[in-house]
């Protein structure tokens, strides 16, 4: 972390950085006139209103328990507010990294989706663009996430349950079977196997005609955070991080509207974190990133702008648009103060959102609807590119269509009817939400600082940093749940008996053993040589320097399985075993 200390000096507009700010009036007759009044009023009349009814509790606190004041003036804004603010379109990028925003055209309307067979994922996509979705987000089984084939013996019993399963180049293909892939953008939620999986969609492509430099969209590829909150690693840190900077480097050269990571903090605060340590370690592992692209030779300016963000739109509506606005204005100031890029696509973040999953209720589930529609509005409010909306029986199951479609359409509600994207920034100058914005902005350099001090971001996973602090916050959050000093409607209070009717989805029989035909079809047809070849070639790659991705190409085009060019990279790479924390 020791560029972004390096860093620190040449910030003037940081908060703190020389002298304590100087509030937004002054020093002059304005800000003595403001205090005076401000004095009076809390001696009459809000000591008056106080006496008659006293407030509901001593404190209040955000979603990350964060202390809210009572009122919130220009006294709470630094003297340079109106420049840190700025304008959109416009370095420090506070207020959105588009001039018109939403204006232009709404954010990305992107559902995730994925439940059992390709075949089973495929009429889901076509359901949801028939019914307004402007990107594809794709949701994969546990035992894809892990590198296994559907027929391993590690992947018995979780075929489809919690996304689709794609083991083969033959499943990608059947998975946007008569979808325009150039026309439409597609994400993949997928990290460790995250360059295998993303070869099988350029295959895929490719096998339709579609040329590379057409496709638009992301891939997940965030390693260290699965060390920190996901846990959903196969290979050690080193070895993976070797693998995402090789999808930098081809993606640059050959799929240039691609994005080759979505930095994701939405994981860390699923488990706990709150909204300033998702903040922090997102930007941390983002600037990690970019260190071990320009450590690799790249010009950052050749990568940085396809690096993309995923943050999560939890409860409390005005600290998550601060939240949003100190991560674009960290975001810019690093990659244009510290890492030199000079580009300023290279400075924006760009950032997709989804609502809160850990926020869902089992009871009473329809009023996850209304928690979705607080976050989202989060979410546009904070200037998202695209967003996805959880349906509200996800306590439960994969969604089922109804829940997917009043998912969605809360989402078109916001666009069409609501009036919040007719302006951009609307809550920007809000007192609350500027101070909100600086704060967030502080403790994320101040969790820079212990990163630093630590060695770094990898060596602050092995000593278990961040595992350490997000467990704390998660288990301070739920004690004030249970201590009843925090209110989960239809959990601790606003309690009804009922039993709730959720329409079950359920992934079939059938969806299986047609999963494994195709597994055990694309083993028969292929050529035996050529795709042992193939499989010697990525292993010398995998034990030597050169970039890992044309040979999983290869690989792929000779229908190797995912969960054989994974076991070439455990050969190859081992594999990760957190070590114990206490």
């Amino acid at each position: 972390m020791s560029s972004v200390r390096r860093g620190r000096a040449q910030r003037s507009n940081r908060p703190g950085d020389l002298k304590p700010p100087v509030n937004g009036m002054g020093d002059g007759d304005a800000r003595r006139e403001f205090e005076e009044r401000l004095r009076v009023w809390e001696f009459t009349t809000l000591r008056d209103a106080l006496a008659r009814h006293p407030e509901r509790r001593e404190t209040f606190v955000t979603t990350s328990s964060r202390p809210v004041k009572r009122l919130y003036t220009p006294l709470d804004l630094p003297e340079d507010a109106a420049a840190r603010i700025g304008v959109p379109g416009e370095f420090p990028y506070t207020r959105g990294i588009h001039p018109t925003m939403y204006r232009g055209r709404p954010w990305t309307m992107r559902m995730f989706a994925g439940y059992g067979s390709a075949e089973d994922t495929n009429e889901r996509f076509k359901y949801l663009i028939a019914h307004g979705e402007t990107g594809l987000s794709v949701a994969f089984d546990m035992p894809t996430l892990y590198g296994y084939d559907t027929d391993d013996a590690e992947a018995k019993g979780e075929f489809g349950t919690c996304g689709v399963a794609v083991s083969s180049l033959q499943d990608m293909e059947t998975l946007f079977d008569g979808i325009d892939v150039g026309a439409i953008s597609t994400s993949m939620t997928i990290n460790s196997p995250a360059a295998i999986i993303w070869g099988m969609y350029l295959g895929m492509a490719e096998s339709k005609g579609v040329p590379w430099s057409d496709l638009r969209g992301t891939i997940q590829n965030d390693i260290l955070k699965e060390y920190q909150a996901q846990k959903e690693w196969i290979f050690p840190p080193e070895p993976s991080m070797r693998l995402v900077v090789d999808t930098f480097e081809f993606g640059s050269r050959h799929v240039p509207k691609w994005n080759t990571i979505s930095i994701s903090g939405y994981h860390i605060r699923e488990a706990g974190a709150t909204a300033a340590q998702e903040l922090a370690f997102t930007l941390a592992n983002g600037m990690e990133y970019v260190r071990w692209g320009i450590d690799r030779g790249l010009k950052v300016d050749d990568f940085a702008p396809r690096l993309s963000f995923f943050f999560n739109a939890h409860n409390d509506l005005l600290e998550e648009v601060a939240k949003y606005r100190a991560a674009r204005r960290i975001w810019a100031r690093e990659m244009r103060d510290t890492f030199g890029a000079r580009s300023p696509r290279s400075w924006v973040l760009r950032f997709h959102a989804q609502t809160a999953g850990v926020s869902l209720t089992a009871q009473q589930p329809e009023m996850n609807i209304v928690r979705t529609t607080v976050q989202a509005l989060a979410a546009v409010l904070g200037g998202a590119q695209s967003l996805h909306t959880n349906s509200y029986d996800e306590a439960y199951q994969v969604p089922n269509e109804k829940a997917v479609r009043i998912a969605l359409r809360t989402q078109q509600i916001l666009a069409h009817e609501s009036g919040v994207a007719t302006t951009v920034d609307p809550l920007g100058g809000a007192y609350m939400v500027e101070a909100l914005t600086d704060e967030l902005e502080e403790e994320a350099y101040a969790y820079f600082d212990r990163i630093a001090q630590l060695g770094g971001v990898i060596p602050a996973i092995r000593k278990g940093f961040f595992q350490q602090e997000i467990a704390n916050s998660a288990y301070r959050y739920q004690r004030e749940i249970e201590d009843r000093e925090r209110t989960i409607v239809g959990v601790n209070d606003f309690v009804v008996d009922e039993q709730p009717e959720v329409e079950p989805l359920r992934v079939t029989e059938a969806s299986y053993r047609a999963q494994l035909a195709r597994l055990r079809r694309t083993r028969k047809m292929r050529d035996a040589r050529r795709h042992e070849r193939a499989l010697d070639r990525l292993r010398k790659a995998c034990e030597g320097d050169d970039n890992t991705m044309p040979l999983v190409l290869e690989a792929i085009k000779a229908k190797a399985t995912l969960g054989e060019l994974c076991d070439v990279m455990r050969e190859a790479f081992g594999v990760w075993e957190e070590p114990l924390l206490y």
